[in-house]
């Protein structure tokens, strides 16, 4: 993994990831299986708002934010076990970047399910097929020749504190008000600030390339 295609994370420099980095670093742990690790995670927090949908017992709304989460610990230790820890491989970006894009659509779709709105599925899928274009963008810009991009208001990170905070909300709008919007909100806003985030990393890539032809 190239260390000018990583976000800012400040998260980073704290000791207790620090820590856990060198342990995982002493390991035979690899950050390609970390990278494909957060796929099961992911596949894992996707079963559970289905359950959800299905059984509508709430604790599936406490597990899945918590397999989100986890899902992105891998997303950060893969990226410093393999440049901290000097484990990158040659194919490190392409265990780095496709599960994200698996991960980012099973969990919208699920959610989908997991608002019980007809329309909710249509918006899971909106919004996962936005997701995947933010990255898209992101990636197109830098095979140009622009810096990556990792701006939001709706990048990866942004994404899931939303689905993760939503989870949460659901479980208080159910038992208080017995009603099922919070979910189907949350996605309404993934979708249209994934779009808003497409909109600003092209047109940071088109301001770079228009004032820097030669690419440099």
């Amino acid at each position: 993994m190239k260390e000018n295609s990583r976000r800012e994370l400040k998260v980073r420099q704290q000791g207790w990831v620090r820590t856990v980095t060198k342990k995982l670093v002493a390991t035979h742990i690899t950050p390609n299986q970390i990278s494909l690790s957060s796929l099961g995670f992911s596949a894992l927090a996707a079963g559970c708002f289905y359950l959800f949908s299905i059984t509508l017992d709430w604790y599936w709304l406490i597990l899945a934010p918590i397999f989100v989460q986890i899902r992105l610990l891998c997303n950060l230790f893969d990226g410093l076990v393999a440049v901290e820890g000097g484990k990158g491989t040659p194919s490190g970006e392409l265990f780095n970047d496709i599960p994200d894009r698996f991960a980012d659509i099973m969990i919208l779709i699920a959610v989908g399910y997991a608002t019980l709105l007809p329309s909710g599925i249509y918006w899971g899928w909106i919004a996962g097929v936005l997701a995947i274009l933010t990255a898209y963008v992101r990636t197109l810009s830098a095979c140009l020749g622009a810096p990556m991009s990792f701006v939001g208001p709706m990048a990866k990170q942004h994404r899931m504190a939303v689905v993760t905070v939503s989870s949460l909300l659901a479980i208080v709008e159910d038992m208080l008000l017995n009603s099922h919007y919070v979910l189907y909100i949350a996605l309404v806003v993934i979708a249209l600030g994934s779009l808003f985030t497409c909109y600003r990393r092209a047109r940071q890539a088109y301001h770079f390339l228009e004032n820097n032809p030669t690419g440099e």
